[in-house]
């Protein structure tokens, strides 16, 4: 490790000229004995794209030979762009220069024009460093000497040739996943061999199925981790209750979606004699089963997080866990790890305890029901829980304060609309609708912030090795973007050179209820960074919390699992330097591991969303909604309808004017009517076609009086088609 940043620092040095391993041997004093290790690990630096051998066999860093590493972006017309690794813009890879690279291939780009200051490039592939696509999914289609896979990412431009002798009895138009055989150049599409025949498109399921194996989600657990839960005990041992706070007569209650079988999160409450807040969120041990390198826990750490799918769960754990001994399910004994706060009327965390515990739920409410006590004043369901009515209210009290306490800190508080898709037993959508998030979600939400937080600074003033939930302040172009937005709509933002998140959430404060609210958040978040895992303690920029972690749900995520286990060794003084050495290898792994397997859910679930999303509005072609311009592009603007739905009115369809895209304002200005179509605007819209293979939704505007259009004006007309022709090639761009 040592000699590789020596080696990368070396040739970072400005004198540096490439250099060949000889010389670099010579100069790094290498001895006859080390120079094969010494050669291997230039060669892996070179396969990893860290350094680049010339045609000389010559080595340099590739920054400094105007290369760029990075991850390409395909696109189905061809072209693609290569996201770099390091800080810098994306660089635009025409069709000629993709040089047989496929969607997600880690490559080194050679750039070949600049402009605008560096801000737009064009480049080349060169290199290929590491193939993403071993597998691919898509339709088969036969012919009479060979077939071939036509991809379901439409991002893989290429269809994939498939010899007769390998095509496993596929027939045309089944779902299929073909192995890559032979990689493509610019000359041959690839080749492959069929493993897998998936179904018929159309099944059902298929739709479904198609996508969990797209994104390589695990569909079953191996034997030996089935086996391994259930040879785990229904009950709990009495030598298992030792040591632990008891409170089993505690009034505890989980409160989730009715659909909700994994439940991980309990919480109690208190009014003290002094006014305080006794909160009590009380948390699954998972981490008392799933030990440290055990089966359970390895295939755990490699799936990273559970997976919801709207009719299905892929889970991180078996269900013999998820939903049996680890799962808080009400009036039976659980083993929990507890941590139980005094707040004050401020929303101040005055002291705080976390414990190992064992619990026996009182109830398992759900977020229905809650809301219907407090908002509702449901008389048969307060008299159902009148012994948990105070608390209910108790909680309410305390949720207030303590939102109160993080509006007033500066605390971003993004009240999007999630969706609802409601889907028939044939796996069919038959109603889309937004999500409330009523009292009782916001409750849960308030007491999970603020036990995560908690925790977090505990654990960080203890000094242990850790994973924190991270987010990084915000990109400085792309506020300034969305500063120059907001100032066109008369909201005025102070940006300083250190932005603090109260600046950005005074916006969101002033926008509520307005029509822009829901553009203005959108484009917010677009300009805010990722949160992730961690193993430095960075803050939340978000949240505006300085220590943030993920404590509250350890049957569905990993990075909970793995400091329940920490926090535990930690309580019982069990860890020395030697534990401390391998624990800092171990949350650097599961940082990293954990936010690219929650990455992939998230584009999983989005991919199942927007699918659904699509084949709803197959039925309702034809069909007129009101709904706001969310995004507007130089090849269109998308609309979004009241129950979340997004489809594109493309710049073609405008077919009153020449319209001319306007970057800084964000929108599309009839060059003729001088007509404008901003982010933001209330419009009519008529469903006009719907892409499912695609997931693409195409509105057509409808306009309240037709504009008479200048029949001699042909020149106008051409002026139109040119327009269209340009816009194509920078469709969807990325």
């Amino acid at each position: 490790m040592i000699i590789r940043e020596t080696l990368i620092s070396f040739m970072n040095e400005q004198a540096y000229k490439p250099m060949s391993i000889q010389e670099l041997a010579r100069i790094f004093d290498i001895k006859k004995a080390d120079m094969k290790d010494f050669q291997n690990t230039i060669n892996d630096m070179e396969k990893n794209g860290e350094v680049i051998r010339t045609r000389t066999d010559h080595f340099g860093v590739p920054e400094k030979m105007g290369l760029v590493l990075g991850k390409f972006q395909g696109h189905q017309k061809g072209y693609g762009f290569v996201i770099p690794d390091a800080e810098r813009p994306d660089i635009f890879i025409p069709s000629s220069f993709v040089n047989g690279a496929m969607n997600g291939d880690k490559v080194v780009a050679k750039i070949t024009k600049e402009d605008n200051n560096g801000k737009k490039c064009e480049g080349e592939i060169i290199r290929i460093t590491e193939r993403v696509n071993k597998t691919i999914i898509g339709k088969y289609q036969d012919s009479k000497n060979f077939g071939f896979v036509v991809p379901d990412d439409k991002r893989i431009a290429q269809d994939i040739f498939i010899p007769k002798t390998m095509k496993k009895d596929a027939k045309t138009g089944q779902i299929v996943i073909a192995q890559i055989t032979e990689w493509p150049d610019n000359r041959r599409n690839p080749e492959g061999k069929i493993t897998e025949v998936l179904g018929n498109s159309g099944d059902k399921g298929i739709d479904i199925l198609t996508i969990i194996k797209k994104y390589k989600l695990p569909e079953e657990f191996p034997p030996k981790v089935e086996n391994y839960a259930e040879g785990i005990s229904d009950v709990i041992p009495k030598s298992e209750y030792k040591g632990r706070l008891d409170l089993r007569g505690t009034k505890i209650v989980t409160i989730d979606g009715e659909d909700a079988k994994d439940l991980d999160d309990a919480v109690s409450i208190e009014k003290l004699p002094n006014g305080n807040y006794k909160l009590g969120v009380h948390i699954a041990d998972v981490s008392n089963y799933v030990k440290e390198k055990n089966p359970l826990d390895k295939e755990a750490l490699k799936r990273g997080t559970s997976v919801y799918l709207i009719d299905r769960v892929i889970p991180m754990l078996p269900k013999k866990l998820s939903n049996g001994i680890c799962s808080l399910n009400p009036k039976v004994d659980r083993l929990t790890l507890s941590c139980i706060m005094e707040i004050d009327k401020t929303g101040k965390v005055l002291d705080h305890n976390i414990t190992e515990s064992v619990i026996s739920t009182s109830e398992r409410m759900t977020y229905t029901d809650v809301t219907k006590i407090l908002r509702d004043n449901d008389e048969d369901l307060i008299k159902r829980y009148d012994y948990l009515y105070e608390d209910f209210k108790t909680m309410e009290e305390l949720c207030n304060i303590l939102y109160k306490k993080r509006v007033h800190r500066g605390a971003i508080d993004f009240d999007f609309e999630e969706c609802k898709i409601i889907l028939n037993e044939n796996g069919k959508p038959i109603e889309i609708k937004p999500y409330e998030r009523a009292i009782a979600n916001r409750m849960i939400e308030e007491f999970m912030l603020v036990c995560n937080e908690t925790v977090a600074e505990h654990m960080f003033w203890a000094n242990m090795p850790f994973v924190y939930r991270i987010h990084e302040d915000p990109d400085e172009e792309k506020l300034m973007v969305f500063n120059e937005f907001v100032h066109n709509l008369g909201y005025t933002i102070r940006l300083s050179k250190e932005v603090h998140p109260k600046v950005l959430q005074s916006v969101l404060e002033k926008i509520k209820g307005k029509k822009e609210e829901t553009v203005v958040s959108t484009l917010l978040l677009r300009s805010l960074k990722q949160a992730r895992y961690a193993p430095e303690c960075t803050g939340h920029f978000g949240l505006a919390a300085k220590y943030y972690c993920h404590f509250t749900s350890p049957i569905r995520r990993y990075p909970d699992l793995i400091i329940h286990r920490i926090i535990k060794a930690f309580l019982k003084g069990e860890i020395d330097d030697k534990r401390i050495t391998r624990l800092n290898t171990e949350v650097e792994y599961a940082s990293k591991q954990s936010s690219e397997t929650e990455r992939t859910a998230q584009d999983a679930e989005r991919e199942v969303d927007d699918l659904k999303k699509a084949e709803y509005m197959t039925e309702r072609i034809g069909q007129e909604f009101s709904g706001i311009i969310s995004s507007v592009t130089s090849f269109g603007f998308f609309v979004e309808l009241p129950n979340t739905i997004e489809g594109l009115v493309h710049i073609s369809d405008l077919d009153d004017d020449y319209y001319i895209y306007d970057e800084k304002h964000l929108s599309l200005i009839g060059e003729r009517t001088k007509k404008i179509h901003r982010l933001g605007d209330e419009v009519k819209i008529l469903v006009d076609k719907v892409n499912v293979d695609l997931r693409e939704i195409y509105f057509k505007l409808v306009r309240d009086e037709e504009v008479e259009e200048d029949e001699d004006n042909d020149e106008y007309h051409d002026n139109v088609e040119e327009n269209h022709d340009n816009v194509e090639e920078n469709e969807e761009n990325h």
